[in-house]
């Protein structure tokens, strides 16, 4: 979920010639922002600059070039998304509920009240850059294959319980599933409503509950 930046706490000026102190997490946070707005390619270095108030001889010694920041932005947007997704797919929920938390979780991070529709930071931006960035396009695929795996871990969790017919293919499911996220993404960047948005995620779990045992028959 996204999360408003602490205030800062009001402290006495340091003497002029010390190095400016800076919260490497918050520092982070506001890089990933730029370039979640603007993209890799549209945010420039006195962007980045602006945006965590560090110059940019302050910026290459903390966190390196451009690209090296863009690089630990993804790899963190990901863990972040990981721990999203285990918080989210509990399996002492029911199959249904996990499911619908996790859209919710989606939507109040692609389209946050009150805010413009920021969509997914990976859709949005490595899409992009992976075409032409090898290592972009693997961390991208290795994250959305792991999105895949969390959801087929759940699934077949789903399924031992009898929440899903044994013949039900939990990896087809975890890709559709996958799916639903990356159309809440870009619609909610296009102007779709949280309504609509909200009502294409409840519809996915519909149909991919849908697929339970059959009732025992009575004799």
């Amino acid at each position: 979920m996204v999360q408003k930046e602490p205030k800062e706490p009001n402290t006495p000026r340091k003497p002029r010639g010390r190095p400016r102190a800076y919260d490497p997490e918050q520092a982070l946070a506001r890089v990933m922002d730029a370039f979640w707005h603007t993209g890799y390619s549209g945010t420039s270095l006195d962007q980045l600059s602006a945006a965590t108030g560090m110059n940019r001889p302050s910026l290459y010694g903390a966190f390196g070039d451009k690209r090296a920041l863009y690089l630990t932005t993804i790899d963190r947007y990901i863990a972040g998304g990981q721990q999203g997704m285990e918080q989210a797919l509990r399996y002492d929920l029911p199959l249904e509920k996990a499911l619908i938390e996790l859209y919710e979780r989606a939507l109040a991070l692609y389209l946050p009240e009150g805010e413009p529709a920021r969509g997914c930071f990976l859709v949005a931006t490595a899409g992009t850059e992976a075409v032409a960035d090898a290592e972009v396009r693997a961390k991208l695929g290795d994250a959305l294959r792991g999105v895949d795996r969390a959801f087929e871990a759940r699934l077949r969790h789903a399924q031992k319980q009898g929440e899903l017919d044994p013949a039900a293919d939990p990896a087809l499911l975890a890709r559709i599933a996958t799916g639903v996220l990356h159309t809440l993404a870009v619609r909610s960047r296009a102007g779709d409503a949280r309504a609509a948005l909200r009502a294409t995620a409840n519809g996915a779990v519909v149909l991919i509950c849908a697929n339970k045992p059959a009732k025992t028959r009575r004799r």
